[in-house]
């Protein structure tokens, strides 16, 4: 078989095509984005924020408007998160920042829900209104501590106790 200088500058481009499109799916899959200098910085704290991320996205209405650039804890001992949002949003000084979940056992995001004020947030303003994180946990412990069911050697059930102060 004769070498042929055409046959190997296709199958190299074709190899080149696939690095290429195999580097373009990491990326996008990755979240990996520049979009360069410029955008609208906000600080949210919260007392608790789940399973929170850095590049978590930022939405309105459903709507992705950003991610989240960092997460840390402030001196209050509170998390404190960095949205990095679109430039071109203005939002009044009385916006809502909520943490959700997408779906029942998805990621969570942040839900941002502008308010009606007349006065705008500017870049490096803190959002004021904050919702933290729902925890499955807590919700559970709240429920099995307050079900109304007492137990122990001196200790009856509410409807017992109804059931006494009714006949007395």
């Amino acid at each position: 078989m004769q070498p042929s200088t055409i046959r190997d500058f296709i199958v190299g481009l074709f190899v080149l095509a696939g690095l290429g499109a195999i580097a373009y799916l990491s990326i996008q899959v990755g979240g990996l984005s520049y979009k360069g200098p410029g955008g609208l910085e906000l600080i949210a704290s919260f007392d608790e924020i789940g399973g929170l991320a850095a590049r978590a996205p930022v939405a309105i209405s459903g709507v992705k408007v950003g991610q989240v650039a960092k997460v840390e804890l402030d001196p209050n001992l509170r998390a404190r998160v960095t949205l990095d949002l679109d430039s071109s949003l203005v939002l009044p000084v009385d916006t809502t920042a909520s943490i959700r979940t997408s779906g029942l056992l998805g990621d969570q995001f942040i839900a941002l829900e502008p308010g009606g004020g007349d006065s705008l947030l500017k870049d490096g303003d803190e959002i004021e209104y904050t919702e933290s994180a729902l925890s499955i946990e807590r919700l559970i412990g709240k429920f099995v501590h307050d079900s109304g069911v007492e137990s122990g050697p001196d200790k009856t059930n509410k409807a017992e106790k109804a059931d006494k102060a009714e006949k007395e």
